[in-house]
């Protein structure tokens, strides 16, 4: 077999990369710890993204590390279809403490990719064994992004899914965004304006009849589309209007879950509980891959109490509940837990919102959002060349020791919960400048 040294390339094909641009000027991390990467050369590179939104309680947890450790030298895999192994249990009655009360039948899977096809599945499946078999539509939002399964994809309102990809699911569709609304510039939290937008679900029903709608999903928060923060009594009408309808409301909290809007849950920010929620990142830290779906007690009854075979859910994956991930996500509840991460984000969120608002007046930013510990500061495009202006940010930032995410025009930021005001101010320090040099 050849010997691949560490400056080969070619043999990765890249996710969600511009692999030829990136394989032209690569940028590798080699190690984590805390708040920060450290390159191969061992320059240090602040983490403004936790990641990819998923290190909430920052890098190289000892007890994480060493929870991985152990169950790796005790047991390495044991299969979840008729069989089962303690942490399991444990891990899925640990995590039912802390989502919203009535969301405590835990379903596990590896992402949140497989958490919201996983979501769908039960929607589907639950109607169906409630003798409503017809509710088979699903309704998403435009710009939602829920992962790259073709039920997320078919569900999501990202256009480039359907420029590549086709039309995907049948029986779908979407209501309209919440970007964008006049008023709504530079908001400090919750707009003010934009409530009304859920109100198009009712001409969705009315346009299909109530009989033949499944579900709705929503990230609470939507991320990966440029940070929109849901206007002020949004959710709430969506769950009044799912409710009148006898259709369930999913909350895509892959990204929003664990205390990245200074809560437990978008769920508990908002006050707002779905039928669904859907889980991964922060559910380990990252450290292991896992996601989950956190359904209701009176979905999972009546799935049990009608079902047509002795399997209630034809569904699950080789790798639900995995041992080393469960090891990881129990150790990662007790690091939450032990320095009260989701307090010390909700203490330290005034100061984040605070200092990134100072660059309201930063050469380029034509909207600021946030909320939690979480924000997206949107970019005026390039004449001609949308997106090129934010990629460009993104690389020279990484040159200068700060990581952040770009989506489109804006740059996306979601540090580890375990960020100081010394961190905050480097992040927004680095920006201003970087904003003041890029053309």
């Amino acid at each position: 077999m050849p010997d691949f040294g560490a400056n080969d390339l070619d043999a990765f094909w890249m996710p969600f990369t511009p692999n030829r641009r990136f394989k032209a000027h690569p940028r590798l991390l080699a190690s984590a710890k805390g708040m920060f990467y450290r390159t191969p050369e061992g320059r240090e590179v602040l983490d403004g993204t936790a990641g990819l939104w998923c290190v909430n309680a920052g890098h190289d947890r000892p007890r994480i590390r060493e929870a991985i450790q152990k169950q790796a030298a005790e047991m390495d895999f044991a299969p979840s279809f008729n069989m089962g192994h303690p942490l399991a249990f444990q891990f899925a009655s640990r995590l039912a403490q802390i989502t919203p009360k009535g969301l405590d039948r835990i379903f596990f899977t590896n992402s949140g990719s497989e958490s919201v096809d996983t979501a769908l599945k039960i929607a589907l499946a639950y109607h169906r064994a409630r003798g409503k078999g017809t509710k088979t539509r699903l309704i998403g939002r435009e710009r939602g992004y829920h992962g790259v399964g073709f039920g997320g994809i078919s569900v999501g309102g990202i256009s480039t899914n359907r420029k590549t990809f086709g039309g995907l699911l049948t029986g779908v569709d979407h209501l309209p965004h919440t970007h964008g609304v006049p008023g709504n510039l530079f908001t400090k939290g919750q707009p003010e304006h934009g409530a009304h937008l859920a109100d198009d679900l009712e001409r969705i029903v009315a346009l299909h009849d109530a009989s033949n709608i499944a579900a709705v999903i929503v990230e609470p928060v939507a991320g990966s589309t440029g940070v929109l923060v849901p206007p002020k009594g949004y959710l709430e009408r969506l769950r009044a209007i799912c409710d009148r309808h006898d259709i369930l409301l999913i909350f895509d909290e892959v990204i929003s879950g664990f205390g990245r809007l200074a809560a437990p849950f978008a769920a508990d920010r908002f006050g707002v509980t779905p039928d669904l929620m859907c889980l991964a990142k922060g559910l380990t830290n990252a450290a292991v891959p896992c996601g989950a779906v956190a359904a209701s007690t009176a979905i999972y009854d009546a799935m049990l109490a009608g079902a047509e075979a002795p399997i209630e859910l034809f569904h699950g994956y080789t790798y639900s509940a995995h041992p080393l991930a469960c090891a990881a996500g129990l150790a990662t509840l007790e690091t939450y837990r032990e320095d009260d991460l989701f307090a010390r984000a909700a203490a330290i969120e005034g100061y984040w919102r605070d200092a990134i608002h100072t660059l309201a007046d930063a050469r380029h930013v034509i909207d600021i959002r946030d909320l939690g510990i979480v924000a997206g500061i949107e970019l005026a495009p390039r004449d001609g060349a949308p997106t090129a202006r934010a990629t460009e940010v993104f690389e020279t930032c990484f040159d200068e020791g700060l990581l952040i995410r770009v989506t489109g025009d804006t740059i996306a930021l979601s540090p580890p919960l375990i960020l100081e005001k010394s961190h905050i101010d480097r992040i927004v320090e680095t920006l201003r400048s970087v904003l003041g040099r890029v053309a």
